[in-house]
Order: structure tokens, then C-alpha cells, then sequence
């Protein structure tokens, strides 16, 4: 109905129009014509009307009210509702009481006998009494159409004009009032003028800029102002951490601004270069939206927490093959085939996702809103899971933008491929944090060096890069690191952020050496010890403080060399913690190997018994493989650090509060050795005692403490491998090859290596080697042996495993080894030694090509089976071998 209303409207309106003419002109209406129509008029056509009464009739009104001067314009018109045309009389309309007719307006006494009406409709061309007149003028025009000029007549001109919108009083009553309220408020010329000398003056005057001022303009930068996130480029020159910025202050850190930052650093291969890129988009983290600090460092080294909460994401490569394939509309041959020629699955889903149009795009996203996402794809675990991980995966990958699918997928991938090492994010912090230092109060100086020489701003920065590396090493932990760094500045760390036990640290580590005098070289008139080096696995064993004075060892803990919580592997080690501890003890954190032990023969076993151990949630009922937990350092004792101390002072301290329990806690064996023949006597007898060579460390001195996190020249490593004359070489034949990936793209990055059975004529595999080949030499053996590349395996080929390439058995390479162990995946000597389980080689390392040899001269499978037998690691426990067997 109201549909209807709103049409006729209109209609009504000109009918009213023509009731006006009547009256001013009354001399003129035996010219009206027998068919009028209203020409000119923003109203419905009378035409229109007719047809659309004829295609929907109008519903029966019930009451109708007429009066005489309705019925006289009705009737004195051929509208298609009138009675001269044989029609039905259309009935008066409640809702068309117009401005426009005055005589239709009703007192209020009279509307209170009458029923409430529908409100009345607003019709834009009844709004001023120009467009009645208007109307009016072309009603007449078209009325008269003898348009000569006469001089009783006035000459009516018609101008067309645009339609105009309608304004109540109201409205345009407030915007006056807003413009005059405008030009109340801006200042005059002369005003500003006056202004702006004075805060000239007064800046020549103190001859410093206002800083304050220059902090609320960055802070109030407009969208436009902002730099373009495709466009953000932290390795620019003086580069401003505000005003190079692509988000505003307070904002989230767009994923798209740390993706450009990673992007740079992957095309930069000068290490200052990649630290200054890197501090620069941190100093803006840090002035814009410190809040972000932590995920930034986290998603620049691809970790999601600390190493010891064992949050990993857990996606095969296959998986996210599927992810972008699904994605993308592609098929998974298509990927594959992409990354086999890229050999980088992130730069196949960067270009894959550059090539997709989408209707409607998903937000951009953001730093914390990406590291939330990966963290929760990482603790989803139980029932489809996988799939609801790779649902997680699409949502982030479809929303990525330029090169986020890049560095999205590599961090899902567990491997960024740019070279940023640790070290470098630490340095890159450094420099960050003394350039734009946080404090209590926040940033409170964008650029710190000014009024500083080179020499001075390098000083400052290494001071601050030590403390910051010190205090990590002893509590590796960001969140602890970056909280207190944020609260207390650089200076507060040591005291806020210290070695506890509960928080693993990173073990020291030793250089290797080649032979026994550079031993003496490097420790010529320092004291030194020798201990065996056990062949185990690492563990660092936390014991907190509990209650009163007595260790809390409910909540002791085993980590491993890479800061992995190992408790759950080795519920036996924390039984037996009460034998280790003596009463002086309320809190200590221990570096040990956790050696396999045959608790019968009194004899250390190799370390593959050790891994056949259940790695989580082992039951000490169910454990097969006991281990001798042996202590060779002291870190932390009753509250105190010990690192700082030299080791004769930790060894002391190590044997007065604690105590040995054979077959379960021993002191590394040890000795003082002041000669060459000394160090080589204790060595063999290391050897025969299944160990794998001697730790050589300063025993005394600045140089004997304990450097966390490092390689450190204070700790030398002689393994049996490493001497000449002492380790395994073999020939074997090269009869596969893997693609390479990263910086590896477009060559051979691993190769399948094999002995020579000969006895059945095969080329049975031996081990997987990837290291010791320098960039050339890959290079070149690449080009040598793709000439080789064979479309499937030879009949004679026996392997476990399959490699990317089969390659003919032609190539023949000289290779070393730490030691060989029985292997399901490989097939060298199957049968000879066990029935079911080849032998393998542990830790090989490519010596050199053999173009002398063919491979009917390689080494054979027997040779193979007669090395691993002649081991002392295994001829001292044979028998315990066999009993593990099938544990492999």
C-alpha cells in the first residue's frame, strides 16, 4: 500500500498544479486540449499510471470522503480515473495531503473526529515554492502553444534546470552554524603569523629543537603519511624508527613488515649489513609497539617458546605440499614439481599465492596475530588433528600478501633458509636497544648516538651486546629477557635476569683436534686436565630448592644438549638423586653423560643400545637399558653460579657435596697429564674402555671457566677418528643422490654411498653423507655425476631408502667415519653380523675422490662386517649387543 501511495503522489501533485493555472488563468482553459499532459514535470506519466492500475488493480478502500472541490478536479480533468472515460472514479487517497494546497489542511478540532492517517511521505520536489513556480511556468508553457510574442500577453521563458535535493530548515540551520563556528575558531592571518615567530625565536634562542613537540607529531601521523608496508625497507641509510615505519604507534606490527625485514636479510651476505637491517626494525618495534618485541625475535629465529617446553610444530613438508595445493587450486604434481625445481617450497607458495585472485580479501595480518596462530597449530593435538592443522595453515596462507607465503611456510617448514644465526639477533638487539633504549618510563629517545663518535657508539654497543649474551646464556629465556629489558633497560638485566635451576642453559662445547701436540701448543704453560669423553647423551640435571633447606626433587629435572626436557625418558636418574646428593646440598644444577651400562659385566655399551630407550613417558618397570649417569661439572650450587669459576675450584666443590654410587652416579675419570706420552697412554686405555677419545680442558686460570653457549678453545676434543692412523677409512660407490635445497638449490645436496658384496655381485647401502664437501667441490662432483642418472635402480642395487636421483655405480669416494653401528634402514652386510640389520656409518665425512679406483675395488661388505666387529665398544659387549637387538 504504501508502495502505491508513494506513486500516486505525484500524479496528485500535478493535478493540483493545473487547479492553480485554473484559477490565475481562467481565460485559457477553452484552449486546454482534449488529451493534456503534464510535459516537463518530474512526475509520473499519466501512461505509466494507466498501466500499472491495469496490471494491479487498486484494492477497494472502504470509506471514502469526497468534497465538491475534489470532485472538481478529478472530473475536470480526462485523468484515467474520470467518468468521462468510462472508468471507475479512483477513490481520494488518505496520504496525499500536500504543502501545496493549502484548502486541504485541516484544524486540529477536525482531525480528532477522524481516524489517524499514515504518515505522510517527503517528496523531494515539494520541498521550496521555486520548484511549484517552476512547475507552474512549464504547466502554461505547455498549455499555450502559440508562442508568439503579443503585446497583451507576457512572455513566459522556459530554462531547464538540474533537479534539486531537498534540505529541511533544520539542516540547513546546522550547517550554517557549523561554518560560522569554523570561521570563529581559525585564527587570523596576522595571528599565525605572530605565533609562528615567536616559536622561531624562542628555538634560535635555546638553539635546540622540542623534542616533545617532534614526539607528538610522530605520534599523530595520519594513515597517509605512513610508509606502504610493500614498501618498507629497514636497511635503508639513517633510517627513523617512526617515520620509516609502515604502522603507527600503538598499532600491531603487520606480518608484511618483519617479511620484508627477513626478505632483506636473505639478499644480504654482509653480517654487519643483516645486524643493522634487523636493529632498525627492532628500534621501531620497540618505539611503536614494544609489545611485539618478543614475537619478532621469536619468528626471526623460527622458535615458538623455549626449547624446553618442547613446543614444536610438527607438519611434514608433504602436509604443506597439500596445504598450498589446496589452496591454490593446483595440483600436488604441480607443487612438487615446483620444489624440485626450486628446490624451496616457500618461494613455490610465494609465487603460487602471487598467482591467485581472489574476490574478497582476507585482512591483513598481523606479527602477534601470525605467532598466536603458529602456536596454537603446534599445541593441536588428538583426533584429526593433522587436519585441523592444515585448515589452520589455508587460513593463514590465503590472507598472505607479497612475500609472507615465503616466510610463512618456511617457518611452518622449521627452516628460514637466511642465514640469521642467533648470535646475530642478539647483536641486532644490542644495537637496537642502544640507539632507541627502553626504560621504566618506555622509549624516551629515538636516536641515542647523537653527540657520540663512531669509536664511542662501537663501545657502547659491545658493552651492551656482552650483557645482553651473558645474561641469556645463564637464563635463556625471551620472555624473562625481553620483560626485564623493557622494564629495566640494558643495565638492569644482570640483576633481574640470572641463572635458576628449572631454565636449562646451553652446554659448553669443545673444538676438535687432529693430533695430541697441538694439545700443548694451545695449553703451553697452563695447567690442564684429560677426562674420558663417554659416548652417551648429554644431560644437564636441575635440582631446585625446596621448602627449609632440603632440595625440592619433585621438581627435578633432565635436560638434554639442545635444552630438551628429557624427564619423562629417565624416571630412574631421579630416583636415584638422593644417592648423588649429600646433606650440604638444597640446590644444583649438574652437566653429565648418561652413558648405557651393562649393570652385570661393569661395562659401558655403545650409545645405540642407549637410543633404543623410550624417548617420552617411559615407565622405569618397563626400562631394559640401564644408564650410569657420569658427572664431570658443577654450574650452580645452594643458590650461587659456579660458570665464573675456574675448574679446579668446580671439581673440588663437585666431590665434596656430592657422591659416587657404581653402576649409577660416577665422577669422570681423570687425569693431570704433563707429556706427550701420558696423553697418548690415557687415550687407548679411553678407547679399550668403549669411550670415544679424551676432553682436554684448562684447568686453571681465567681461561677454565665455564663459557656457556660456546665453542670454546678452552675445551679440546681428541676422538679416535679424528687421529691419523686411528680412524676408519672406506671406499664406497656413490649410487644415488638427493636434491639440494636452500643454498644447495640446482645441485646434489646428499648422496647414497654402498659397499660391494662380493659374494652375490651387489651394491649393498651403506650410509647417507652430506658434509665435508666445500661449495666447488659439490659444484663440480654435481656436474661429474649427472651423466650417471639412471631412470630406475639397477637389479643389483639393495637399499632401504630411496633417493631423489639413482646414479650408475661408477664413481668411487674416499670416505671417514667415527664409527659404524647396526642400522635397520641399511642393507651393508645384512645377514653377516645380524639377520635382519645391515651396518652403517656414524657421523661420515667425504676425505676425497678416488678416479684410481673402480668399483669392483670398493670396500666390500665383509671388510664392513669385520670393522664393526673389531670395535672395543663392541667386542667388549657382544653379548649385551645381541640381547638389545631387537630394540633397534
Amino acid at each position: 500500500m504504501n508502495t502505491i501511495l508513494k506513486l500516486l503522489v505525484p500524479c496528485r501533485l500535478a493535478l493540483q498544479v493545473q487547479q492553480r493555472a485554473t484559477r490565475l488563468l481562467p481565460g485559457l482553459l477553452h484552449r486546454v486540449p482534449p488529451n493534456l499532459t503534464y510535459v516537463g514535470t518530474r512526475t509520473m506519466a499519466q501512461r505509466s499510471i494507466t498501466s500499472f492500475f491495469k496490471a494491479t488493480p487498486p484494492k477497494p478502500v472502504v470509506k471514502e470522503e469526497k468534497s465538491d472541490q475534489d470532485n472538481g478536479i478529478v472530473n475536470g480533468d480526462n485523468s484515467p480515473g474520470s467518468p468521462e472515460n468510462g472508468k471507475t472514479k479512483r477513490p481520494r487517497l488518505e496520504s496525499s495531503d500536500s504543502d501545496l494546497s493549502p484548502k486541504k489542511q485541516q484544524s486540529p478540532a477536525d482531525s480528532k473526529h477522524k481516524k489517524k492517517r499514515v504518515k505522510r511521505q517527503r517528496i523531494e520536489s515539494s520541498g521550496s515554492e521555486a520548484e511549484v513556480s517552476l512547475e507552474k511556468d512549464v504547466l502554461v508553457a505547455n498549455i499555450m502553444p502559440d508562442t508568439s510574442p503579443s503585446p497583451d500577453k507576457p512572455q513566459i521563458k522556459v530554462e531547464k534546470q538540474s533537479p534539486k535535493t531537498y534540505q529541511s530548515p533544520k539542516s540547513k540551520k546546522k550547517k550554517i552554524l557549523t561554518e560560522l563556528n569554523n570561521i570563529k575558531k581559525s585564527p587570523s592571518p596576522k595571528k599565525i603569523k605572530k605565533e609562528t615567530s615567536k616559536e622561531e625565536a624562542k628555538r634560535k634562542s635555546t638553539g635546540k629543537e622540542d623534542k616533545s613537540d617532534e614526539k607528538s607529531n610522530e605520534e599523530t601521523l595520519s594513515p597517509e603519511q605512513l610508509v606502504p608496508e610493500a614498501e618498507y625497507e629497514p636497511s635503508k641509510a639513517r633510517y627513523h624508527p617512526v617515520r620509516d615505519a609502515c604502522w603507527a604507534r600503538g598499532r600491531p606490527v603487520p606480518y608484511l613488515a618483519l617479511a620484508r625485514t627477513l626478505e632483506l636479510v636473505e639478499a644480504t651476505s654482509a653480517r654487519l649489513k643483516i645486524v643493522d637491517t634487523l636493529a632498525n626494525y627492532l628500534r621501531s618495534v620497540l618505539a611503536l609497539t614494544p609489545e611485539d618485541l618478543l614475537a619478532s625475535v621469536y619468528l626471526c629465529l623460527n622458535q615458538l617458546a623455549p626449547a624446553y617446553e618442547g613446543l614444536e610444530l610438527g607438519v611434514a613438508e608433504s602436509y604443506l605440499m597439500k596445504a598450498v595445493a589446496g589452496s591454490t587450486g593446483r595440483t600436488l604434481a604441480q607443487v612438487r614439481a615446483g620444489v624440485a625445481r626450486e628446490g624451496d617450497l616457500g618461494r613455490v607458495a610465494e609465487a603460487a599465492r602471487a598467482a591467485q585472485r581472489t574476490m574478497f580479501p582476507a585482512p591483513p595480518l598481523t606479527l602477534r596475530g601470525v605467532f598466536a596462530a603458529l602456536q596454537d597449530i603446534a599445541r593441536t593435538t588428538g583426533q584429526a588433528s593433522m587436519s585441523k592443522k592444515i585448515s589452520k595453515i589455508q587460513t593463514l596462507y590465503v590472507a598472505c600478501r607479497h612475500s609472507e607465503a615465503r616466510y610463512l611456510i618456511r617457518s611452518l617448514e622449521g627452516k628460514l633458509r637466511i642465514g640469521l644465526a642467533e648470535q646475530s639477533v642478539l647483536q641486532a638487539l644490542a644495537v637496537a636497544v642502544t640507539l632507541t633504549p627502553p626504560g621504566p618510563g618506555g622509549v624516551t629517545q629515538l636516536d641515542a648516538s647523537k653527540g657520540m663518535s663512531p669509536e664511542q657508539f662501537k663501545a657502547r654497543v659491545d658493552a651492551n651486546a656482552l650483557t645482553i649474551k651473558s645474561t641469556y646464556c645463564q637464563c635463556p629465556h625471551y620472555g624473562r629477557l625481553l620483560g626485564a629489558l623493557l622494564d629495566h633497560g640494558v643495565a638492569g638485566l644482570p640483576q633481574h635476569v640470572r641463572l635458576q635451576p628449572g631454565i636449562p642453559l646451553k652446554p659448553m662445547l669443545a673444538h676438535p683436534s687432529k693430533n695430541v701436540s697441538h694439545i700443548f701448543d694451545r695449553f703451553e704453560h697452563e695447567q690442564f686436565t684429560c677426562e674420558w669423553k663417554y659416548d652417551g647423551e648429554r644431560a644437564q640435571i636441575h635440582v631446585p630448592a625446596g621448602p627449609g633447606a632440603a632440595p625440592d626433587l619433585l621438581r627435578a629435572a633432565v635436560f638434554s644438549r639442545n635444552q630438551e626436557n628429557n624427564t619423562s625418558k629417565y624416571p630412574d636418574i631421579l630416583r636415584r638423586l638422593p644417592a648423588l646428593l649429600k646433606g650440604s646440598v638444597t640446590s644444583c644444577v649438574l652437566d653429565c653423560e648418561a652413558v648405557a651400562y651393562d649393570t652385570e659385566n661393569k661395562q659401558i655399551l655403545p650409545f645405540q643400545v642407549l637410543s633404543t630407550r623410550k624417548r617420552k613417558e617411559a615407565r622405569e618397570e618397563d626400562i631394559r637399558v640401564q644408564v650410569c649417569v657420569y658427572v664431570f661439572d658443577l654450574l650452580y650450587l645452594n643458590g650461587d653460579s659456579t660458570v665464573h669459576r675456574p675448574l679446579a675450584e668446580r671439581r673440588e666443590l663437585l666431590r665434596e657435596h656430592f657422591q659416587e654410587t657404581p653402576g649409577e652416579w660416577q665422577f669422570a675419570t681423570s687425569r693431570d697429564c704433563t707429556s706427550v706420552e701420558e696423553v697418548q697412554q690415557f687415550m687407548e686405555e679411553a678407547v679399550k674402555n668403549s669411550c670415544e677419545g679424551l676432553m682436554v680442558k684448562a684447568l686453571s686460570g681465567d681461561q677454565a671457566r665455564y663459557d656457556i653457549a660456546r665453542r670454546s678453545h678452552n675445551w679440546l676434543k681428541l676422538k679416535k677418528d679424528y687421529l691419523e692412523g686411528v680412524g676408519d677409512t672406506l671406499d664406497l660407490v656413490v649410487i644415488g643422490a638427493y636434491l639440494g635445497r636452500g643454498k644447495r638449490a640446482g645441485l646434489y645436496g646428499g648422496f647414497l654411498l654402498a659397499c660391494r658384496d662380493a659374494d652375490s655381485e651387489q651394491f649393498q647401502a651403506l650410509c647417507k653423507i652430506g658434509t665435508g664437501f666445500s661449495d666447488d667441490a659439490l659444484r663440480s662432483l654435481t656436474d661429474e655425476l649427472r651423466p650417471l642418472a639412471l631412470d630406475a635402480p639397477r637389479p643389483y642395487y639393495v637399499s632401504g631408502a630411496a633417493p631423489d636421483v639413482w646414479l650408475d655405480a661408477a664413481a668411487v669416494w674416499e670416505v671417514r667415519a667415527a664409527d659404524l653401528s647396526l642400522s635397520p634402514a641399511h642393507r651393508a652386510a645384512i645377514g653377516r653380523v645380524a639377520p635382519d640389520k645391515g651396518i652403517s656409518l656414524r657421523f661420515p665425512r667425504f676425505v676425497r675422490a678416488r678416479p684410481d679406483k673402480k668399483p669392483e675395488q670398493a670396500t666390500t661388505a665383509a671388510q664392513v662386517a669385520d670393522m664393526y666387529l673389531a670395535q672395543d665398544q663392541v667386542r667388549n659387549s657382544a653379548v649385551a649387543v645381541n640381547n638389545y637387538d631387537d630394540f633397534y
